[in-house]
């Protein structure tokens, strides 16, 4: 009986189950770790996404006969102008932009009332959204939230940006050794594979960073081609603070399926401000720009490599945020390409036979 292979099963999630409970009982001896892992999660995340966009340019200039610290090197003085010309360009009018956005956040809910008030007066709509019921009232209650939820989070955004210098400030030290020792760091993760196993983590390292690049890179390019796509757009029907509202879109847009949707209602509803033709002409921009990447730029740039079910999105969206919040929503997808590879091959090494022998 001891040896039998059901015993040891029940043996096996008898001890893992122990294991977790002594665990959580002295917790207190993993805070410190947790708290490590915390501080450095943001700063190796974003090192780790821009080494992606990064990475096959130094590895062209490398090919070029330039050494790797040194095109590095080449390439951070690059965005140092980059930086410097964002400043001196645009920076004054995002500024702006922002500054107008926030001081006249109270305002905008008054105008966002009256053009409300004056969209029930007309005949046509007035038949659907009675100024007095309930879905005219939940309306209103959910923009003013809206608002109020957008003015704070971009006020937020600077005090937290203001707050975490030392934490960005690490990310470009962090990068360069990235970029620098890129190909040094496979061998040193496989260093700790048993030998007759190395050969398989050489692939799932490789599949893992295949997969990562050209999410990533790719993700850059459809959001920055959207964004340019939408901007003209706002510019054309002249949408206010067209300018920040295409930076937000921008970040939102990372966030699969939801941050378009999560995107397009600052937009809406600042265009709706102006006036209710203006916010009709922002959503034919929003749908035009989203059509012509979904239709003609995603299947050019992604073909069908990105093959995720968009419930699993959903789910994964969900875990990411009650975990680490918007850190977690960014970083749910890459997560999940990760461990999906590491378990498929784990599984092909030492379960699939088994299974199938059963």
């Amino acid at each position: 009986m001891m040896q039998s292979k059901y015993f040891r099963t029940c043996l096996g999630i008898i001890a893992l189950l122990l294991i977790i409970y002594l665990g959580a009982k002295v917790s207190f001896l993993f805070n410190p770790i947790v708290s490590i892992f915390n501080m450095l999660l943001v700063p190796i995340a974003a090192a780790g996404f821009f080494y992606y966009l990064l990475r096959p340019i130094v590895d062209y200039l490398e090919r070029r006969k330039i050494k790797r610290p040194l095109g590095v090197l080449m390439i951070y003085f690059v965005f140092a102008g980059l930086f410097i010309m964002f400043i001196l360009l645009v920076w004054p009018t995002l500024k702006e932009q922002i500054e107008n956005f926030i001081e006249n956040a109270p305002n905008l809910v008054n105008d966002l009332q009256t053009q409300m008030n004056q969209l029930s007066k007309n005949p046509f709509w007035s038949r659907f959204m009675p100024s007095e019921s309930e879905l005219y009232n939940g309306l209103m209650d959910y923009a003013n939230r809206a608002m109020t939820w957008i003015s704070n989070s971009i006020s937020n955004l600077i005090s937290v940006v203001s707050g975490v210098v030392v934490i960005i400030a690490t990310i470009p030290i962090i990068l360069y050794y990235m970029l620098k020792e890129s190909s040094k760091l496979p061998s040193k993760l496989l260093s700790v594979v048993p030998r007759r196993y190395r050969k398989d983590g050489q692939e799932v390292l490789s599949d893992i960073d295949s997969a990562l690049s050209n999410f990533i890179i790719g993700k850059v390019i459809l959001n920055l081609a959207l964004s340019v796509l939408m901007y003209i757009g706002f510019l054309i029907i002249g949408l206010p603070y067209s300018l920040l509202l295409t930076i937000i879109s921008f970040i939102l847009n990372f966030i699969p399926y939801v941050g378009a949707l999560l995107a397009s209602i600052p937009v809406v509803i600042v265009g709706f401000i102006e006036s209710p033709s203006i916010a009709i002409w922002s959503v034919v921009v929003i749908v035009v720009a989203q059509q012509i990447q979904d239709n003609i730029l995603t299947p050019v740039i992604y073909g069908k490599q990105l093959d995720i079910h968009p419930l699993t999105t959903i789910i994964l969206l969900l875990i990411g945020g009650d975990f680490y919040g918007i850190l977690g929503v960014l970083l749910a997808i890459p997560a999940y390409m990760v461990l999906k590879i590491i378990v498929v091959r784990v599984y092909e090494l030492f379960l699939a036979e088994k299974v199938e022998d059963a």
